[in-house]
Protein backbone atom coordinates (compact mmCIF):
# COMPACT_ATOMS: atom_id res chain seq x y z
CA UNK A 1 0.00 0.00 0.00
CA UNK A 2 2.65 2.28 0.85
CA UNK A 3 4.70 2.25 -2.28
CA UNK A 4 1.15 1.94 -4.56
CA UNK A 5 0.98 5.41 -3.18
CA UNK A 6 4.08 6.63 -4.26
CA UNK A 7 4.20 4.85 -7.98
CA UNK A 8 0.78 4.97 -9.40
CA UNK A 9 1.72 8.22 -10.39
CA UNK A 10 4.42 6.86 -12.47
CA UNK A 11 2.19 3.71 -13.94
CA UNK A 12 -0.12 6.43 -14.92
CA UNK A 13 2.48 8.21 -17.16
CA UNK A 14 3.66 5.29 -18.32
CA UNK A 15 0.47 4.13 -20.10
CA UNK A 16 -0.73 7.37 -20.94
CA UNK A 17 2.67 8.50 -22.20
CA UNK A 18 3.48 5.10 -24.40
CA UNK A 19 0.08 3.56 -25.18
CA UNK A 20 -2.68 6.78 -24.96
CA UNK A 21 -3.12 6.97 -28.32
CA UNK A 22 -3.71 3.94 -28.88
CA UNK A 23 -6.42 4.14 -25.98
CA UNK A 24 -8.04 7.31 -27.19
CA UNK A 25 -8.64 10.64 -25.52
CA UNK A 26 -11.67 9.24 -23.71
CA UNK A 27 -9.94 5.85 -22.15
CA UNK A 28 -7.03 7.75 -21.28
CA UNK A 29 -8.93 10.30 -19.31
CA UNK A 30 -11.26 8.09 -17.47
CA UNK A 31 -8.18 5.83 -15.98
CA UNK A 32 -5.66 8.42 -15.61
CA UNK A 33 -8.73 10.06 -13.16
CA UNK A 34 -9.08 6.29 -11.41
CA UNK A 35 -5.75 5.70 -11.46
CA UNK A 36 -5.38 9.14 -9.52
CA UNK A 37 -8.68 8.25 -7.14
CA UNK A 38 -6.75 4.91 -6.33
CA UNK A 39 -3.88 6.91 -5.29
CA UNK A 40 -5.41 9.43 -2.70
CA UNK A 41 -7.89 6.57 -1.47
CA UNK A 42 -4.41 4.88 -0.92
CA UNK A 43 -3.40 7.78 0.81
CA UNK A 44 -6.28 8.46 3.07
CA UNK A 45 -5.61 4.71 4.61
CA UNK A 46 -1.67 5.71 5.18
CA UNK A 47 -3.25 8.91 7.20
CA UNK A 48 -5.32 7.25 9.54
CA UNK A 49 -2.25 4.60 9.92
CA UNK A 50 0.82 6.71 9.95
CA UNK A 51 -1.17 10.04 11.65
CA UNK A 52 -3.88 8.59 14.32
CA UNK A 53 -2.13 5.20 14.83
CA UNK A 54 1.57 6.66 14.89
CA UNK A 55 2.63 3.83 13.15
CA UNK A 56 5.58 4.87 11.04
CA UNK A 57 6.73 3.19 8.25
CA UNK A 58 10.90 3.16 6.73
CA UNK A 59 11.30 1.36 3.28
CA UNK A 60 14.10 0.42 2.23
CA UNK A 61 14.47 -0.87 -1.63
CA UNK A 62 18.53 -1.81 -1.53
CA UNK A 63 21.13 0.19 -1.49
CA UNK A 64 21.59 2.77 -4.56
CA UNK A 65 25.07 3.86 -4.16
CA UNK A 66 27.91 2.54 -2.35
CA UNK A 67 31.50 5.20 -2.02
CA UNK A 68 34.05 4.94 0.46
CA UNK A 69 32.59 5.78 3.97
CA UNK A 70 29.34 6.36 2.80
CA UNK A 71 26.32 4.49 1.04
CA UNK A 72 22.87 5.78 0.01
CA UNK A 73 19.68 3.67 -0.16
CA UNK A 74 16.39 3.90 -2.36
CA UNK A 75 14.05 4.16 0.60
CA UNK A 76 10.98 5.95 1.55
CA UNK A 77 10.02 7.02 5.39
CA UNK A 78 6.43 7.63 6.07
CA UNK A 79 6.29 9.61 9.25
CA UNK A 80 3.38 12.44 9.79
CA UNK A 81 5.15 15.28 8.47
CA UNK A 82 5.25 12.81 4.70
CA UNK A 83 2.49 11.57 4.87
CA UNK A 84 0.81 14.82 5.39
CA UNK A 85 2.67 16.65 2.72
CA UNK A 86 1.57 13.37 0.37
CA UNK A 87 -1.99 13.49 1.44
CA UNK A 88 -1.98 17.21 0.41
CA UNK A 89 0.07 16.68 -3.02
CA UNK A 90 -2.49 13.79 -3.91
CA UNK A 91 -5.81 15.65 -2.74
CA UNK A 92 -4.54 18.46 -5.73
CA UNK A 93 -3.31 16.50 -8.01
CA UNK A 94 -6.38 14.35 -8.11
CA UNK A 95 -9.09 17.21 -8.60
CA UNK A 96 -6.24 19.14 -11.18
CA UNK A 97 -6.67 15.34 -13.18
CA UNK A 98 -10.41 15.54 -13.07
CA UNK A 99 -10.83 19.24 -13.79
CA UNK A 100 -8.29 18.94 -16.76
CA UNK A 101 -10.18 16.43 -18.58
CA UNK A 102 -12.89 19.05 -19.20
CA UNK A 103 -10.26 22.17 -19.70
CA UNK A 104 -8.13 20.49 -22.05
CA UNK A 105 -10.62 18.41 -23.78
CA UNK A 106 -10.47 20.60 -27.29
CA UNK A 107 -6.67 20.56 -27.37
CA UNK A 108 -4.41 18.20 -30.00
CA UNK A 109 -2.26 17.22 -26.82
CA UNK A 110 -4.44 16.01 -24.33
CA UNK A 111 -3.34 12.93 -23.60
CA UNK A 112 0.74 14.06 -23.32
CA UNK A 113 -0.43 16.67 -21.09
CA UNK A 114 -2.07 14.53 -18.76
CA UNK A 115 0.91 12.05 -18.72
CA UNK A 116 3.03 15.15 -17.76
CA UNK A 117 0.66 16.14 -14.88
CA UNK A 118 1.17 12.20 -13.33
CA UNK A 119 4.76 12.53 -13.82
CA UNK A 120 5.40 15.60 -11.60
CA UNK A 121 3.05 14.23 -9.10
CA UNK A 122 5.03 11.01 -8.65
CA UNK A 123 8.36 13.34 -8.33
CA UNK A 124 6.10 15.12 -5.79
CA UNK A 125 5.67 12.18 -3.98
CA UNK A 126 9.21 11.33 -3.72
CA UNK A 127 9.72 14.59 -2.59
CA UNK A 128 7.63 13.87 0.40
CA UNK A 129 8.76 10.44 1.25
CA UNK A 130 12.22 10.66 0.34
CA UNK A 131 14.55 8.60 3.34
CA UNK A 132 17.93 10.65 2.03
CA UNK A 133 18.73 13.84 0.83
CA UNK A 134 19.87 12.19 -2.04
CA UNK A 135 16.50 10.24 -3.36
CA UNK A 136 15.07 14.19 -2.09
CA UNK A 137 16.76 15.55 -4.62
CA UNK A 138 16.09 13.34 -7.62
CA UNK A 139 12.69 14.31 -7.06
CA UNK A 140 13.18 18.24 -6.76
CA UNK A 141 15.36 17.73 -10.15
CA UNK A 142 12.20 15.54 -11.68
CA UNK A 143 9.62 18.56 -10.48
CA UNK A 144 12.49 21.18 -12.19
CA UNK A 145 12.23 19.14 -15.47
CA UNK A 146 8.41 18.73 -15.61
CA UNK A 147 7.55 22.09 -14.73
CA UNK A 148 9.89 23.04 -17.62
CA UNK A 149 7.73 20.41 -20.12
CA UNK A 150 3.65 21.70 -18.67
CA UNK A 151 5.24 25.18 -18.99
CA UNK A 152 6.30 24.92 -22.73
CA UNK A 153 3.56 22.39 -23.21
CA UNK A 154 2.32 25.01 -25.72
CA UNK A 155 5.56 25.04 -27.37
CA UNK A 156 4.41 27.59 -30.58
CA UNK A 157 3.89 30.10 -28.36
CA UNK A 158 7.08 31.92 -28.12
CA UNK A 159 6.57 33.35 -24.69
CA UNK A 160 5.73 29.56 -23.69
CA UNK A 161 9.03 28.97 -24.67
CA UNK A 162 10.97 32.37 -23.01
CA UNK A 163 8.98 31.46 -19.84
CA UNK A 164 9.97 27.57 -19.79
CA UNK A 165 13.29 28.56 -20.32
CA UNK A 166 13.86 30.88 -17.81
CA UNK A 167 11.89 28.64 -15.14
CA UNK A 168 14.12 25.83 -15.58
CA UNK A 169 17.75 28.12 -16.04
CA UNK A 170 16.52 30.18 -12.83
CA UNK A 171 15.43 26.94 -10.78
CA UNK A 172 19.13 25.75 -11.50
CA UNK A 173 20.57 28.45 -9.68
CA UNK A 174 19.03 27.52 -6.51
CA UNK A 175 19.46 23.90 -7.01
CA UNK A 176 23.53 24.46 -6.82
CA UNK A 177 23.49 25.77 -3.67
CA UNK A 178 21.11 22.72 -2.01
CA UNK A 179 23.56 20.14 -4.44
CA UNK A 180 26.72 22.29 -2.53
CA UNK A 181 25.01 21.82 0.93
CA UNK A 182 24.45 17.95 0.20
CA UNK A 183 28.30 17.78 -0.33
CA UNK A 184 29.14 19.47 2.90
CA UNK A 185 26.69 17.16 5.65
CA UNK A 186 27.96 14.19 2.74
CA UNK A 187 32.07 15.43 4.20
CA UNK A 188 30.65 16.60 7.72
CA UNK A 189 28.84 13.26 8.65
CA UNK A 190 29.31 11.07 5.95
CA UNK A 191 25.87 9.98 5.32
CA UNK A 192 22.71 11.85 3.99
CA UNK A 193 19.76 10.14 5.63
CA UNK A 194 17.19 12.76 7.15
CA UNK A 195 17.55 10.50 10.76
CA UNK A 196 20.78 10.61 10.89
CA UNK A 197 22.12 13.90 10.27
CA UNK A 198 19.37 15.55 11.91
CA UNK A 199 20.44 14.07 15.12
CA UNK A 200 24.44 14.36 14.56
CA UNK A 201 24.17 17.67 14.42
CA UNK A 202 22.79 18.71 17.42
CA UNK A 203 24.23 16.04 19.13
CA UNK A 204 28.10 18.17 18.37
CA UNK A 205 26.72 21.76 18.79
CA UNK A 206 28.97 22.65 21.32
CA UNK A 207 31.68 20.28 20.51
CA UNK A 208 35.51 21.05 19.02
CA UNK A 209 33.92 18.77 15.60
CA UNK A 210 32.37 22.21 14.08
CA UNK A 211 34.49 24.56 13.82
CA UNK A 212 34.42 27.65 11.89
CA UNK A 213 35.97 27.34 8.07
CA UNK A 214 36.36 29.55 5.37
CA UNK A 215 34.13 29.20 1.80
CA UNK A 216 34.72 31.66 -0.79
CA UNK A 217 37.33 33.34 1.54
CA UNK A 218 34.66 34.40 4.43
CA UNK A 219 34.53 32.81 7.98
CA UNK A 220 31.61 31.03 8.39
CA UNK A 221 30.32 28.12 11.15
CA UNK A 222 29.42 24.95 9.30
CA UNK A 223 26.01 24.89 10.66
CA UNK A 224 25.20 28.58 9.40
CA UNK A 225 26.89 27.28 5.97
CA UNK A 226 24.90 24.29 5.28
CA UNK A 227 22.06 26.06 6.25
CA UNK A 228 22.53 28.95 3.77
CA UNK A 229 22.93 26.40 0.87
CA UNK A 230 19.87 24.37 2.42
CA UNK A 231 17.77 27.79 1.69
CA UNK A 232 19.84 28.66 -1.61
CA UNK A 233 17.43 25.87 -2.89
CA UNK A 234 14.11 26.51 -1.11
CA UNK A 235 14.43 30.08 -2.71
CA UNK A 236 14.72 28.79 -6.41
CA UNK A 237 11.73 26.24 -5.99
CA UNK A 238 9.46 28.63 -4.00
CA UNK A 239 9.88 31.84 -6.07
CA UNK A 240 11.91 34.30 -3.39
CA UNK A 241 13.12 37.42 -3.32
CA UNK A 242 16.04 37.25 -6.11
CA UNK A 243 14.90 34.01 -7.55
CA UNK A 244 11.56 34.97 -8.14
CA UNK A 245 11.25 36.41 -11.48
CA UNK A 246 10.33 32.96 -13.41
CA UNK A 247 7.22 32.65 -11.41
CA UNK A 248 5.08 35.33 -12.90
CA UNK A 249 6.28 34.64 -16.36
CA UNK A 250 5.06 30.69 -15.59
CA UNK A 251 1.63 31.57 -15.79
CA UNK A 252 2.41 30.82 -19.38
CA UNK A 253 1.56 27.19 -19.23
CA UNK A 254 -2.74 25.80 -19.27
CA UNK A 255 -4.56 26.92 -16.27
CA UNK A 256 -4.36 23.38 -14.63
CA UNK A 257 -0.29 23.86 -14.18
CA UNK A 258 -0.55 26.87 -12.76
CA UNK A 259 -3.11 25.36 -10.04
CA UNK A 260 -1.02 22.07 -9.57
CA UNK A 261 2.72 23.87 -9.69
CA UNK A 262 2.77 27.10 -8.93
CA UNK A 263 -0.20 27.64 -6.61
CA UNK A 264 -0.33 24.45 -4.59
CA UNK A 265 2.51 22.02 -4.74
CA UNK A 266 6.25 22.36 -5.86
CA UNK A 267 6.49 26.18 -4.54
CA UNK A 268 5.53 24.05 -1.20
CA UNK A 269 8.58 21.81 -1.63
CA UNK A 270 11.04 24.23 -0.61
CA UNK A 271 8.56 24.71 2.81
CA UNK A 272 8.85 21.29 3.30
CA UNK A 273 12.17 20.99 2.74
CA UNK A 274 13.02 23.90 5.73
CA UNK A 275 10.47 22.05 7.78
CA UNK A 276 11.81 18.87 7.24
CA UNK A 277 15.45 19.86 8.41
CA UNK A 278 14.54 22.47 10.90
CA UNK A 279 17.02 20.70 13.52
CA UNK A 280 20.00 22.47 11.49
CA UNK A 281 18.28 25.78 10.79
CA UNK A 282 17.34 25.86 14.84
CA UNK A 283 21.02 26.11 15.12
CA UNK A 284 22.16 29.22 13.33
CA UNK A 285 20.80 32.11 14.65
CA UNK A 286 21.99 34.09 11.42
CA UNK A 287 20.12 31.74 8.68
CA UNK A 288 17.27 32.37 10.98
CA UNK A 289 17.07 36.00 10.61
CA UNK A 290 18.01 35.59 6.51
CA UNK A 291 15.01 33.26 6.26
CA UNK A 292 12.53 35.54 7.93
CA UNK A 293 13.96 38.59 6.38
CA UNK A 294 13.77 37.12 2.52
CA UNK A 295 10.17 35.91 3.20
CA UNK A 296 9.07 38.90 4.78
CA UNK A 297 10.49 40.88 1.98
CA UNK A 298 9.13 38.24 -0.54
CA UNK A 299 5.47 38.68 1.10
CA UNK A 300 5.58 42.39 0.97
CA UNK A 301 7.17 43.13 -2.30
CA UNK A 302 4.76 39.95 -3.75
CA UNK A 303 1.39 41.63 -2.27
CA UNK A 304 2.38 45.80 -3.61
CA UNK A 305 3.01 44.27 -6.61
CA UNK A 306 -0.84 42.76 -6.69
CA UNK A 307 -1.95 45.88 -5.45
CA UNK A 308 -0.13 48.20 -8.15
CA UNK A 309 -1.79 45.49 -11.06
CA UNK A 310 -4.69 45.57 -9.75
Amino acid sequence: MYLLTIFLPLINFTISFFFGRYLGRTVTAIYSCLLMTLAWVSCLLLFYEVIFCRASCLIDLGTWLSLTGISISWSFYFDQLAVLMLFTVLSISTVVHLYSCGYMEADPHFIRFMSYLSLFTFFMNIIATADNLFVFFLGWEGVGVCSYLLINFWSSRLEANKSALKAILINRVGDCFLFLGMIFIALTCYTLDFSIFLTYFPSFYNKDLFLDIYFCNILVSKYTLISLLLFGGVMGKSAQLGLHTWLPDAMEGPTPVSALIHAATMVTAGTFLLIRCAPIFQLSSLSIYVITSIGALTSFIGANYWIVSV
